[in-house]
Parts: structure tokens; C-alpha cells; sequence
């Protein structure tokens, strides 16, 4: 049942404590776990640890980071008549260790935040109805974001006080671990912020030493371009040899810095029923996923994260896993690929059948299904399996 708040508009800028005490409630009301305050002018210093980033190019492909570079480290860029930001947290804890999930090689592994539904519309709808409710009450203008718009979500959530960046980069809670979903409400008044939370790593390093790709250049960098997350979710073309074996049966993101925060371990399994993963993806067969053409893979992932990386880079990143599994049985999915419309899944598909078969047989297989391929990288990967054969 919803608490009963006041639906009389507060002057602008009167009743700041009495405002932020009734955001917050509502939002705890609208399902977030964690609200803070914090002031337009709080992250000067992360976008030039932004610049930096994008000068050494660890971005990678991630365009629309450097285009927005300006609006992105300044609240005030994007919106001048900023006064004060609200950032909003719901916990997505999983209710087991998804490191665990490794050694289930026939199994593919999805990444805790996208084993739910699409947190970005799931926040959204809630922050916009949050928006809605505080413009009336306060009178106010509103601004909502969800990790779409060029916004720095976690520099605001540490200002405000819901955690800090830890040394994977990501934001750490006290009280939620490594698990957060983070939203942020821009007001056109002024609140007063709340207090900033510590550093509180020490000399903690489990997250950086844990990086099956070793994408941590130092303590608080990250190097995209090596992360798994950005390999199987964000890169757009074929992935490069010496990050396959890494990604060991990873098809989607990767949890391993998250995973071992030791501040974990005072955060309970998420209980909201939305975000919450759905069993056919913890744990999915590899061999089932293998067979998604575009329009099944569309249905079973329509309302999740994953559908926004389409179905080739998925199968892609499938007959990677598959390739790491050592098991000679899954041959027939992969065969089945050697023809598949997209040559980011056929030049995997080549490489999974090198892995698990012998090159004699991997001849065998190649004068059926080489004649006529004319793409590039897919003839690489023939070469490579079965290097001098391919004249």
C-alpha cells in the first residue's frame, strides 16, 4: 500500500528538507532502494577522468561516448537550468554467485542485469512517474534519465551519497554490494545534497585481479576494449583471437568484477519481481540457443536488454562458448552455422570447429562448406585452422 504524501505544492525553494524527505519516500514507494541528493557542480572531476578515457581510446567502437563527451561531464551542458540531481538505486543482487556458473561449460552465461527485464524501461516508467509527482508537488521542472542519455550515473550516485566507484570502476554500496541499478532526476530548484560516502576499497584488489582479459590498466581504469562486457554486448564485429578462450562460456556481459566485490556480502537477493532473473536464462543450454534464428531470437529476448545486440552478435558470442566447451557433441550445432547468414556467426562457427576437432576432420568439412564463401574474415579462420590447405 503507497504512502499517503501530500499533494500541496511547495514554494520553490521553501521546504527544501520537507521536499526531499517526501521525494524520497515516494520513491522508496515506486520500488527504489536507495535514494541521495546531489548538485549539478559535484563531478567537476570525472570528465577529466572522462577526457582522459576517451584520449587513450579505451572507448573503443562507443562513438556516441566521445560525441557527447562535453554534455556528459557537465549536468549543466545538458540542461543549464539544472539546480539539483536526485539519483535513484534498485538492487538487481542475484540469488546465487554467477562465478559458479563457469564450470557449467554446456551452459551459456548471461549477465545478472539482463536476466530480468529490460531495467532501462522498468526504471524508467518509475522514475518518469517519480518526475511527474515531484514537478506537481514542487512546481518545478523535471528531467528523468536511464543510463541512455549522456548522463554520468555513477560520479552523481557517489556525490550523492549511495556508494563509490570502486577500483572495477563500477559503483560499490555498503549495503547492496556491487548491485545496483542507478536512475537520475534532474530538478530545476535547489536541495540540499546529501553526504558523499568514503572510498572504502582499501587495499582490496579482488576485482581487478579476478579480469579473465586483464582490462584493468590500473586501480579505477578500465580499458573497454579488453572487457568482456563491451567484447559480447557492444562490439560490432568479429572478436579478436586472444580474448575467445577467455571468455570461457560468457555469451553475454560479464560478471567477475561484480562477483567478487567482498562488499557483496551484505547485499540481499533483489525481490523485485521485474528484474529478477527468469529461469530460462540462468544457466541456458548453448545447444537451444545455438538454433535462434532472427525472428525466435527476437521472441524469447523482446522485452530483456539482450535484444538490443541483435541476434548475430549473440550467436556469435554462442559458438564462442560452445568452442570452449570441449565437448565434441555440440559438432552438429556448429556444423549447422558453417552456413549461416552472417559472417560474424560462420567465422565463430569456423573457430568452435577448430577447437573441438581434429584438422584432418576439419578438411574433411571445409571443402563442403568453403566453396563459394567469399567473406573475409571467415576464410581467416579456415586458414587459420588449417593453415597451408586453404589454396
Amino acid at each position: 500500500m503507497k504512502t499517503l504524501i501530500s499533494d500541496q505544492p511547495l514554494e520553490r525553494d521553501n521546504n527544501a528538507g520537507d521536499l526531499r524527505q517526501q521525494i524520497e519516500t515516494h520513491a522508496r514507494d515506486e520500488g527504489f532502494d536507495v535514494v541521495g541528493f546531489t548538485t549539478p557542480d559535484a563531478i567537476v572531476e570525472a570528465g577529466s577522468y572522462l577526457g582522459q578515457f576517451l584520449n587513450l581510446g579505451r572507448h573503443g567502437s562507443m562513438g556516441w561516448m566521445e560525441r557527447n563527451a562535453g554534455r556528459r561531464a557537465d549536468p549543466r551542458v545538458l540542461w543549464p537550468d539544472v539546480g539539483s540531481i536526485v539519483v535513484v538505486a534498485v538492487s538487481y543482487a542475484p540469488a546465487h554467485n554467477p562465478l559458479d556458473d563457469l564450470s557449467h561449460k554446456g551452459h551459456g552465461i548471461v549477465s545478472v542485469y539482463a536476466r530480468g527485464h529490460d531495467y532501462h524501461d522498468v526504471l524508467k516508467k518509475r522514475l518518469k512517474r517519480l518526475g511527474r509527482w515531484t514537478g506537481e508537488v514542487a512546481g518545478c521542472g523535471v528531467k528523468v534519465f536511464v543510463d541512455t542519455a549522456p548522463v554520468m550515473e555513477k560520479p552523481l550516485a557517489a556525490a550523492a551519497g549511495i556508494g563509490w566507484q570502486g577500483k572495477h570502476t563500477n559503483l560499490v554500496s555498503r549495503s547492496h554490494g556491487s548491485w545496483l541499478f542507478l536512475g537520475v532526476m534532474m530538478l530545476d530548484i535547489g536541495l540540499d545534497a546529501s553526504e558523499p560516502d568514503n572510498d572504502r576499497c582499501g587495499s582490496c584488489r579482488a576485482c581487478l585481479d579476478v579480469c579473465p582479459t586483464n582490462a584493468f590498466p590500473a586501480a579505477y581504469q578500465l580499458d573497454a576494449r579488453r572487457c568482456i562486457s563491451y567484447l559480447t554486448i557492444e562490439h560490432k564485429g568479429h572478436i579478436d583471437l586472444e580474448f575467445r578462450a577467455a571468455m570461457a562460456n560468457r555469451i553475454f556481459g560479464c560478471d567477475d568484477c561484480l562477483a567478487v566485490c567482498p562488499w557483496n556480502k551484505f547485499a540481499s537477493a533483489a525481490h523485485d519481481q521485474l528484474l529478477a532473473a527468469r529461469e530460462e536464462f540462468i544457466r541456458p543450454e548453448l545447444e537451444e540457443l545455438s538454433r535462434l534464428d532472427d525472428p525466435s531470437f527476437r521472441k524469447l529476448f523482446s522485452d530483456t536488454s539482450i535484444q538490443r545486440t541483435g541476434r548475430d552478435r549473440f550467436i556469435r558470442n554462442v559458438m564462442i562458448a560452445i568452442g570452449n566447451s570441449g565437448d565434441v557433441g555440440f559438432l552438429t550445432c556448429v556444423k549447422a552455422r558453417l552456413d549461416d547468414v552472417s559472417p560474424l556467426v560462420r567465422a565463430m562457427a569456423v573457430w568452435a570447429l577448430g577447437e573441438l576437432t581434429s584438422k584432418a576432420d576439419a578438411d574433411k568439412i571445409a571443402r563442403q562448406y568453403c566453396n563459394g564463401e567469399c567473406d573475409e574474415a571467415v576464410l581467416a579462420e579456415w586458414a587459420r585452422i588449417m593453415p597451408g590447405s586453404m589454396a
